[in-house]
């Protein structure tokens, strides 16, 4: 990987990239509330069972094949594994957050790139003519920036953990030495499932994640909420 794609990967998993990652909590608000999650091994817990089950079986399924079709021009396909995404994730706000902030990801770099097959892409999401998926938007931007597909997982895994984890300082008494070691410890989560999404196409992503389902559909219908439906 060259320099300009290395910084380019670490200013995209920088979590002060201004795409409202830090504002949606997918569903481990719900968890805190109904005290599934109370301290740093349950939140460690959770975070994996979403990195292995979510990720490494639809998202990264997908950005492994939006990539794909970005480095070869066509858009046609990015837009196939974008909907196919949309058609897996089961749990309302999930799509609407990763479509909230895929809008915002691919406004961003429209800003800052001049690139027609992004600007196709950025454009054929305002008309509504694609959902826009964070995982979709990431794979494009991350194979035009000529980062290797096995990094851009690597990133999204990274930036998911994160993103979850900054959610979590707000949501419990977690110090920073607390959540750089649960960080730490879903190491192997993270490579197993980029290792899980390299054996799968798009027809094979299955999701399976019941109990995170039923919390984000409770959150959705929360009385009091820190974080986005």
């Amino acid at each position: 990987m060259s320099d300009e794609a290395t910084l380019e990967s670490l200013r995209l998993a920088d979590s002060a990239l201004p795409v409202g990652t830090d504002s949606v909590s997918y569903a481990l608000e719900q968890f805190v509330a109904t005290d599934r999650v109370a301290d740093a091994e349950d939140l460690r817990a959770l975070v994996e069972t979403v990195l292995r089950r979510q990720h490494g079986r639809a998202d990264l399924v997908a950005l492994r094949a939006a990539h794909v079709a970005a480095a070869d021009g066509d858009l046609d396909a990015v837009e196939v594994a974008d909907r196919r995404l949309t058609a897996v994730t089961l749990p309302a706000e999930f799509r609407e957050s990763a479509e909230r902030t895929g809008e915002r990801l691919l406004t961003l770099q429209r800003d800052l790139r001049d690139d027609d097959l992004l600007e196709a892409y950025g454009s054929t999401v305002d008309a509504g003519d694609a959902p826009g998926n964070y995982a979709v938007a990431l794979g494009v931007v991350t194979a035009l920036a000529e980062v290797p597909v096995r990094e851009a997982c690597l990133l999204a895994c990274h930036e998911f953990a994160t993103a979850q984890l900054g959610a979590a300082q707000r949501l419990l008494r977690l110090g920073h030495t607390d959540v750089q070691r649960v960080l730490d410890d879903l190491r192997p989560a993270m490579v197993d499932a980029v290792e899980e999404s390299a054996d799968r196409a798009l027809d094979d992503m299955t999701p399976f994640a019941p109990l995170v389902d039923v919390c984000s559909a409770e959150h959705e219908r929360a009385d009091r909420r820190l974080f986005l439906s």
